[in-house]
């Protein structure tokens, strides 16, 4: 009697066990499905300048048709780039040399039938969203690095690393509340680091 008993137990058991462990394995899969990065980052280098270090780098990506619909209706899109410069240390965290960021606002203006690309107080005009998206995804000659930042050194090698994502906490309110856990309004990569070996900058005589 006590060994049947023992069995009928052990079948529900067992299907508990099957239960957690599908559970375990879909919470471990699922946060890479749903966050799968939307945004490749590709070539990017680290180039020397009279005043520093300038990065160049192309993200490949295009808007999904809810962020296409959101922009031509008069929301402003803005899409944040993230610059680190680090160095490795065997005895502690790796220290940190550099962190930039630099926000691109992505709008259309009705009267003039245009989209606008801003960054800073620089503006650009295009006829098209294409258009505008293409210039926004060719990452040029941004100075990441300053000639006077002392803890960086010509010729020796660090990690640096870049990423580009649309930063949903600066949509209006209304709109924040839609996006939130929405992957329609989810585009962003992940960081892209590469081993960055730092050449010679100009000198006053090259200049």
């Amino acid at each position: 009697m006590a060994s049947s008993t023992a069995c009928s137990r052990s079948a529900p058991e067992r299907r508990l066990a099957v239960c957690l462990r599908r559970w375990l394995l879909a919470l471990l899969v699922l946060p890479f499905l749903a966050w799968a990065a939307e945004i490749e980052v590709t070539n990017p280098q680290l180039q020397p300048v009279d005043d520093g270090y300038v990065l160049s780098a192309d993200f490949k990506f295009d808007l999904n048709p809810r962020l296409e619909e959101a922009v031509t209706k008069g929301v402003v899109l803005h899409f944040i780039a993230d610059f680190e410069l680090t160095r490795k240390r065997w005895y502690w965290l790796d220290e940190k040399l550099a962190a930039r960021n630099q926000t691109y606002r992505l709008s259309y203006h009705a009267l003039t039938r245009q989209y606008r690309l801003s960054t800073g107080g620089l503006h650009q005009s295009f006829t098209t969203l294409s258009e505008a998206v293409l210039v926004l995804s060719r990452l040029r000659n941004w100075l990441v690095i300053e000639r006077s930042d002392k803890g960086v050194k010509p010729g020796e090698t660090y990690d640096a690393a870049v990423r580009l994502r649309l930063d949903v906490a600066q949509l209006p309110r209304p709109f924040q509340i839609t996006a939130l856990g929405n992957k329609d309004w989810s585009l962003s990569s992940d960081w892209k680091s590469w081993p960055a070996d730092l050449a010679p900058l100009p000198t006053a005589e090259a200049k």
